[in-house]
């Protein structure tokens, strides 16, 4: 008799013991919500466009043969436009920082001796609607009213408005630096440079160019490299 009931006791205490191990590893918090396990999303699902990185496409160099047998070439690369808030934050203005890698070389031996040149890079922005003039309008008015008690008032409201006068759009050019030709070679390299325009409320357009200039005793060459033109 002692045997038997000391086997239901082992019985009943492994299985009092064991419950909570099961409750616990089912479901710790019982208010809790259950979570599908989704998995990773397919390779082909549609996660949205990258962030702009600035980076733009360089053009074609622009190439020019001098009728006394130089050639010039101006170039660009490693360029980068990235739209940035404007300091004055406002909606009309419109700022980028710039960079790139611009360069001219003269070759081939041409007639006339090389007496000098330079190489101008810069920027084009160019706007699709200007806002011109302001013209501040206002009014006054007189609005009676009627009391319950029969006592009548006179209000006078005095309103404003703004008019902004909208100019066909503009292109700003916008020089960054100047490099004079010593030899047959000459870069300018510009990195993390700000350039703005204001009064822009329409759509902008921003492009680099590179200018290439070279002299001789009788000519006077010049040639633009123009990049890839950035919608904003």
């Amino acid at each position: 008799m002692v045997n038997r009931f000391a086997t239901l006791a082992a019985m009943w205490v492994l299985v009092f013991a064991a419950a909570p191990l099961a409750a616990a590893d089912d479901n710790p918090d019982p208010f809790a919500m259950p979570v599908a396990d989704t998995g990773p999303p397919p390779p082909d699902a549609d996660v949205g466009p990258p962030p702009d990185n600035g980076v733009v496409a360089s053009a074609d160099p622009a190439v020019l043969k001098t009728p006394d047998g130089w050639t010039l070439t101006a170039s660009g690369k490693d360029e980068t436009q990235l739209p940035v808030p404007p300091l004055t934050t406002a909606l009309s203005s419109r700022e980028y920082l710039v960079g790139g890698t611009f360069t001219g070389s003269i070759k081939g031996s041409g007639s006339g001796a090389l007496t000098g040149g330079t190489l101008q890079a810069g920027y084009q922005i160019g706007c699709g609607i200007n806002a011109g003039n302001t013209k501040p309008f206002f009014g006054i008015g007189l609005t009676p009213a009627l009391s319950a008690t029969g006592a009548i008032s006179i209000a006078v409201p005095i309103t404003g408005r703004v008019e902004v006068e909208l100019v066909p759009g503009t292109v700003i050019l916008i020089p960054v630096d100047k490099k004079t030709v010593t030899g047959r070679d000459v870069g300018i390299k510009i990195t993390g440079v700000h350039i703005k325009v204001d009064s822009c409320v329409g759509q902008s357009f921003l492009r680099s160019y590179a200018t290439l200039t070279s002299s001789t005793a009788d000519t006077d060459a010049v040639i633009s490299y123009y990049g890839v033109t950035k919608v904003v």
